[in-house]
């Protein structure tokens, strides 16, 4: 037996519990957001100091020079510089793409005589 008191009672709880669903909704997603937005931070200034220690690096001179001789082989003039290919290098080497016996332009020079030719699948 629902009396009019427990009627409006429930419009009451049914009304405060609807009008708290929309912003706890909002509360939730911005909670979410602000985790999102604290990792992206997180990751962002561990770059900055990766770049930072990349920078010092780079204004050091010694670096400089060291990863010029090694990278890109430079050396001082009347310096001879030296290359070890190690013996499993050729094997390496040989995997690889085999390069064309013909000049890439003989090539190219055949396959527009073989467009311009007849198709024999149309039987022309």
């Amino acid at each position: 037996m629902l009396t009019s008191r427990a009627a409006i009672l429930a419009l009451v709880v049914c009304v405060i519990a609807l009008s708290l669903a929309y912003p706890l909704r909002e509360y939730v997603m911005q909670q979410s957001q602000i985790a999102q937005l604290k990792e992206d931070r997180a990751r962002m200034e561990e770059n900055v100091a990766h770049l930072q220690e990349r920078e010092e690096a780079l204004t050091d001179e010694d670096y400089v020079e060291r990863e010029a001789r090694e990278r890109l082989h430079y050396q001082y003039p009347g310096e001879t510089a030296y290359i070890v290919v190690r013996p499993g290098a050729d094997d390496e080497a040989d995997a690889g793409p085999t390069a064309p016996t013909e000049p890439w332009f003989t090539e190219l020079w055949r396959s527009v005589e073989e467009a311009d030719g007849p198709d024999p699948d149309r039987g022309l």
